[in-house]
């Protein structure tokens, strides 16, 4: 354990965990956008940034993969990181004006927002969640992060889908935070990345419930022979 202060409170918090998880522990509210507790931080968004002394002097950070330490001292809500705050969300508001979740934020957060613009679309603001959903949580990679940078040949960053890899488990719909990814049923069939999966039925229901091909990863990957997984959770 170490000891640190948050917004003059003092606390013992775990070696290693981040200022954002403490900060959740105290019921203090940091707003992000790129942030899931079941997957690793990216510190994409910025939104969670607050300011840390270090050395005797203080500094802006971002809350959510920066790690305790011991005598820190951290504000969450001082001039200086309510101004950071509102300028990326201004950022993200300027390239995504008509997203319902960027539009929420950056009003909540201090920035003039345009009434006049319908909040209908479903922008991917590039948080990463989708992309590490499907490699910690999954385990196939089927979606990859292009960034730019030395020798890549990329304009703009982007997310990549391989559908060689996906199974269509849906845990990237179920993190996108703006409804960019879209999972659809239809029959016997799920559409996600515009890739069409045939449906496995419950063996007692009769209801479809997951994609074949996660069935048969799921076989593979844990050696229950696939013959057993034909059942929804509802019916085990």
């Amino acid at each position: 354990m170490v000891n640190i202060i948050i917004d003059g409170r003092k606390i013992k918090a775990k070696e290693g965990s981040t200022i954002l998880e403490n900060a959740e522990e105290l019921k203090i509210e940091i707003p992000t956008l790129c942030h899931h507790k079941e997957l690793s931080p990216f510190g994409a968004c910025r939104l969670c940034t607050v300011e840390v002394k270090t050395n005797g002097k203080w500094k802006m950070t971002t809350s959510c993969d920066t790690a305790v330490d011991q005598g820190m001292e951290i504000r969450t809500d001082s001039d200086k990181v309510r101004e950071s705050r509102r300028l990326s969300a201004q950022l993200l508001y300027y390239k995504y004006p008509t997203t319902a979740v960027v539009r929420d934020m950056a009003w909540k957060l201090g920035v003039e927002v345009s009434e006049d613009a319908k909040a209908e679309g479903h922008d991917c603001i590039l948080c990463g969640l989708c992309v590490r959903a499907c490699r910690e949580i999954v385990d196939t990679g089927a979606l990859t992060f292009r960034d730019r940078g030395l020798g890549r040949d990329i304009d703009e960053p982007r997310i990549e889908f391989d559908p060689k890899l996906c199974i269509g488990c849906g845990s990237c719909a179920y993190v996108c935070p703006t409804g960019y990814v879209k999972m659809e049923a239809v029959e016997d069939k799920r559409i996600i990345w515009d890739k069409v999966f045939k449906m496995a039925a419950c063996k007692v229901c009769g209801k479809y419930f997951a994609p074949q091909d996660q069935l048969e990863y799921i076989s593979k990957k844990t050696g229950v022979p696939l013959s057993k997984l034909y059942t929804c959770v509802n019916c085990r």
